[in-house]
């Protein structure tokens, strides 16, 4: 069955603001980022290291999502690297679909960044239409660094090419096909200025994104702790029990076998990993990634 109108104009417009936002504006500056840093900037297209063209990164339940960005340490073409940023994008047209559009990705990549916690990544958000000030915070508050494009800076951005795209639903559908019809014969010049005017209405959200990046991709290590811990355990029956061995621990003279190594690692941007070991191997063998 064919899309209404409606319903078509609103998936082609999200595509091309994506086209135009990710591609054309955004893009650029990741690339120029991460060859700075000899990162690899994975994004849609062929790649040896994976199938397919979709960026596809499995959670810790291990289930998979597709993703707009991943910056990797040490990725090449044909080997995937340690991921150290991870950035989704999206396009709503009405604020009752935006809280929805937050929570899904915040649900997709959350459990992403837990997976991989000892690489501590950063994550974004690219938004474009209708988000109620609820979902940004949403997301912010959740740690992800957010772009966002309102929906009435898109209108203006159409309107400078002489196309108004301020529709609601109740615009007839006659109306939409007209619309779709001249969306898909855009020239390339009036995509041109949209990307100029898009780029010029986001440059201050972009270059605090791109802020937020570098300063997570940038940072330096401020002090690390190192925990060795020792003991033996003791098996309690109930709290009560617990609390008595507790009281009974010689703590002038503590003794018992290794248990484990704990590892910390503070960041100058207030970052922080926490990381366990039960081997000595496998406490270097951390410490030694964060030297690669």
């Amino acid at each position: 069955m064919a899309s209404a109108p409606g319903h078509k104009f609103g998936q082609d417009l999200g595509n091309l603001l994506e086209y135009i936002v990710l591609e054309r504006i955004l893009k650029p500056r990741l690339e120029a980022f991460a060859n700075s840093k000899n990162y690899y900037l994975d994004w849609q297209k062929q790649r040896p290291a994976r199938t397919g063209k979709k960026v596809t990164w499995e959670d810790k339940y291990g289930n998979k999502h597709d993703l707009d960005f991943v910056i990797e340490v040490g990725g090449t073409e044909t080997k995937r690297g340690t991921p150290v940023a991870f950035i989704e994008a999206a396009w709503r047209r009405y604020t009752k679909h935006s809280k929805n559009k937050a929570q899904e990705i915040q649900g997709a990549i959350l459990p992403i960044i837990e997976l991989h916690h000892l690489s501590a990544p950063f994550y974004g958000a690219v938004l474009a239409g209708e988000f109620t000030g609820n979902a940004l915070t949403q997301l912010r508050n959740n740690k992800f660094a957010v772009l966002y494009i309102p929906y009435q800076s898109v209108v203006e951005a159409f309107r400078g090419i002489g196309f108004d795209i301020e529709f609601d639903e109740d615009t007839p559908d006659d109306v939409y096909a007209d619309a779709n019809r001249k969306l898909a014969n855009l020239t390339d010049a009036q995509k041109e200025k949209l990307r100029l005017d898009l780029t010029n209405v986001s440059k201050d959200e972009t270059d605090r994104f791109m802020t937020a990046l570098k300063a997570s991709l940038e940072r330096l290590i401020s002090a690390i702790w190192v925990i060795p811990l020792f003991g033996n355990k003791i098996a309690a029956r109930s709290p009560a029990d617990a609390i008595n061995i507790l009281k009974k621990i010689d703590m002038q003279n503590p003794s018992g076998n290794f248990s484990k190594v704990e590892i910390i690692v503070d960041y100058n941007n207030g970052d922080s990993i926490r990381a366990h070991f039960v081997d000595i191997a496998g406490a270097e063998g951390f410490l030694a990634k964060l030297v690669a």
